[in-house]
């Protein structure tokens, strides 16, 4: 990757016709992220919550393109309620079940651009990837490049609108970020402009 050209990712895909697909993961737990809102000069609004409350909301998505095609977003999202012995992040299954459900809807070729969280390399995901090597290609991003990917964006979008509402179970958390997600699914325009904060350069023609 060089010059904000995926390289031999677009010539691949300009090549078999995939997606190029971005991964990311993010959290929230119950304390709201900063945002701006509207209010009186002089009266700025205060929200006071504890953030003591157990339990935490981890969300994986997938951003994809093709060039002349909708841009598509997949995700998803797991509550962890604080239990003993409940995992924290996702598993090799979870990022399985999400490839193969980004995959079944186009049923075209997958270029995969992630980047090196552990989960990622693991050995079962490694003879996962093998197994499906006929439709999925991986491309690493480069250690820490969070610029580079679109799914960032996503995340960002998703946190502004969480930053002025409060909720007080992890359940209620975990329903209003799904609510915010599928919002993003259905504006594909806001999808673009997510690849298009990141400069990169996708070209649609085979070499």
């Amino acid at each position: 990757m060089a010059g904000r050209d995926l390289g031999e990712g677009t010539r691949l895909a300009a090549t078999t016709g995939a997606w190029i697909v971005f991964e990311d993961e993010a959290g929230q737990s119950l304390r709201p992220p900063k945002a701006r809102t509207w209010a009186p000069r002089g009266h700025t609004p205060t929200v006071r919550v504890s953030g003591k409350g157990s339990g935490r909301v981890s969300m994986a998505a997938l951003v994809c393109y093709r060039p002349g095609q909708r841009p598509r977003l997949f995700y998803r999202v797991l509550t962890h309620h604080g239990r003993k012995g409940e995992r924290r992040s996702f598993s090799e299954d979870d990022y399985a079940t999400l490839l193969v459900a980004a995959h079944h809807q186009p049923r075209a070729p997958i270029i995969l651009c992630w980047d090196n969280l552990n989960t990622h390399r693991s050995a079962a995901m490694r003879r996962f990837l093998t197994r499906h090597a006929h439709w999925l290609t991986v491309i690493p991003l480069p250690a820490y490049a969070p610029d580079l990917n679109p799914v960032e964006g996503v995340w960002a979008h998703v946190k502004r609108d969480l930053g002025n509402h409060v909720r007080v179970t992890v359940d209620q958390l975990t329903a209003t970020i799904k609510t915010l997600l599928k919002r993003v699914q259905y504006r594909p325009d806001l999808i673009a402009g997510f690849l298009g904060q990141t400069e990169l350069i996708i070209d649609p023609e085979p070499p």
